[in-house]
């Protein structure tokens, strides 16, 4: 994926990222995406077997892994044998985007000139960034801030007191006030005298006819995009951790949070104060009760409730 919001420094070739390796292969390093999206002249990265199936059949020039994992990938991938392979992907993409680790302010913002944007409605204290397109018909309520490159398409409602950056949004979409979109997610690796910050190159997309209520957290990808789909309605105080997937038509209630890279399918409902544990994978008209907690994947059609969430009849029968 090359990033929309996140430009990668010009001509970085594979061996002087990694001068201490015996690489075979030199190459202008196109981008830094995951197994699946990966393309000739890019480079990846694959630290579980979960993901043996797309690191089967990645296209990526070159692969950050380990000494057990290497033999999953294809021949004609260059691989980097590391012991922590996130750590050398966060020092990667460091060197790559270095502008990607913090979330620094925009420089840019002004107030809105509203002659590129006639039929767009401002409250007072909007400021936008440069490059910034909104649709017609859209309502932006005050103190609401957009950052640069953000796109909104037309008959939006955005609220008061929102703030938007890094991020692509559809038709006829509902923000409510104080949301805070496309921010920086939670992602560091643990040192012993330092932290190191994981950097987020990517972007948030909220599809057409989405509803996000107050205050709902919505953090950006760290390589992929974190997405909510079509028709789903988010209620107050969600939080949607990097890399998410929400399908279409889902129903989600209050303080409802996502961990990273859960991929959550269509007519989903979850109750309020549920947790969902991350990389994880829920099918299709699943129905999670409030207060539960998921810790493992969930097929089509299923009803859960408990912690850890057990099909229904399950936690009733445990109950009596």
């Amino acid at each position: 994926m090359n990033s929309v919001f996140f430009f990668k420094k010009n001509k970085i070739q594979i061996k002087n990222l990694y001068k201490k390796f015996s690489l075979k292969k030199n190459f202008i390093i196109n981008s830094v995406t995951t197994l699946d999206k990966a393309k000739k002249h890019d480079l990846t990265f694959f630290e579980s077997i979960k993901y043996k199936t797309s690191a089967n059949k990645t296209k990526a020039s070159a692969c950050i892994t380990t000494e057990k994992l290497k033999k999953f990938l294809p021949q004609n991938v260059e691989t980097i044998i590391v012991n922590n392979v996130l750590f050398e992907l966060a020092k990667a993409l460091s060197k790559i985007y270095s502008n990607a680790e913090i979330d620094y302010p925009d420089l840019s913002l002004k107030k809105p000139n509203k002659k590129n944007f006639k039929s767009v409605k401002f409250g007072n204290n909007v400021l936008i960034g440069k490059n910034v397109k909104i649709g017609s018909n859209t309502i932006i309520g005050s103190n609401t801030i957009i950052e640069q490159g953000v796109i909104i398409d037309r008959d939006c409602v955005i609220g008061s007191n929102v703030i938007i950056k890094n991020t692509i949004i559809g038709k006829r979409v509902v923000i409510q006030d104080n949301c805070k979109i496309g921010l920086k997610g939670f992602g560091f690796i643990p040192l012993k005298d330092k932290n190191m910050k994981f950097p987020h190159i990517g972007s948030v997309i909220i599809q057409d006819d989405v509803e996000l209520a107050s205050s709902c957290t919505i953090d950006r990808g760290s390589l992929d995009d974190t997405i909510i789909g079509k028709n789903t309605y988010l209620d107050n105080q969600v939080h949607v951790a990097h890399n998410v997937k929400i399908g279409s038509n889902c129903m989600i209630a209050g303080q409802v949070g996502f961990a990273g890279s859960s991929k959550i399918g269509n007519n989903v409902s979850i109750g309020g104060q549920a947790g969902i544990s991350g990389h994880l994978k829920i099918g299709n008209n699943v129905k999670i009760g409030g207060g539960s907690g998921v810790v493992k994947n969930i097929s089509d059609n299923q009803i859960v409730m408990g912690y850890p969430a057990v099909p229904l009849r399950e936690f009733l029968k445990n109950k009596n």
